[in-house]
């Protein structure tokens, strides 16, 4: 399936220069949204996985239903102040700062098999930080899959070279 041309390309937004693809077209499809989901779930069987992770927030619409289908938990990565209980988190640097990622301290139990699911993989910093605080507290990041790859920007290599298998469907040149 062709989920390239169910994705909105919005230009200067969030500021002039960029090219924003916006998914919610893609999500708006029932169609082309179950064909994303199952091609994200290849090559995990069901039971294979025991805990798919989302990154904020588009992240949380790919990583719930893929757990259901896997038979494995969800689990959120949220920006800071987000979650109810006892948190864990990883600062990380931005192009303009830093920023922080914090999941539950009782989120994952040493040696679980973790998905690691996002919208977008652009310079991978986010994703880097994701993998980086799951493995603090001894996850196995069996691979990173994103709908959208921006490969301009260095993402794929970045969380390659820390060691994370990443899988993409789709790739748009440019920024």
């Amino acid at each position: 399936m062709d989920i390239a041309s169910r994705i909105r390309s919005i230009p200067d937004h969030p500021r002039p220069g960029i090219l924003f693809r916006d998914i919610t077209t893609l999500l708006a499809d029932g169609e082309a949204f179950a064909w994303t989901l199952d091609a994200l779930a290849a090559g995990h069987p069901r039971g294979s996985i025991d805990k798919v992770a989302g990154i904020e927030s588009r992240g949380f619409v790919f990583a719930a239903p893929l757990a259901l289908a896997l038979g494995a938990g969800f689990l959120p990565i949220r920006k800071p102040g987000k979650l109810p209980a006892a948190t864990i988190g990883m600062d990380y640097e931005l192009e303009y700062g830093t920023d922080r990622l914090e999941i539950h301290a009782d989120a994952i139990e040493p040696g679980e098999r973790v998905l690691l699911v996002d919208d977008l993989l652009a310079t991978g910093g986010t994703a880097n930080a994701a993998a980086s605080l799951l493995r603090s507290i001894g996850a196995h990041i069996v691979e990173a899959a994103f709908v959208v790859e921006l490969p301009d920007l260095g993402g794929r290599l970045r969380l390659e070279s820390a060691g994370v298998t990443v899988r993409t469907l789709i790739a748009f040149p440019g920024h």
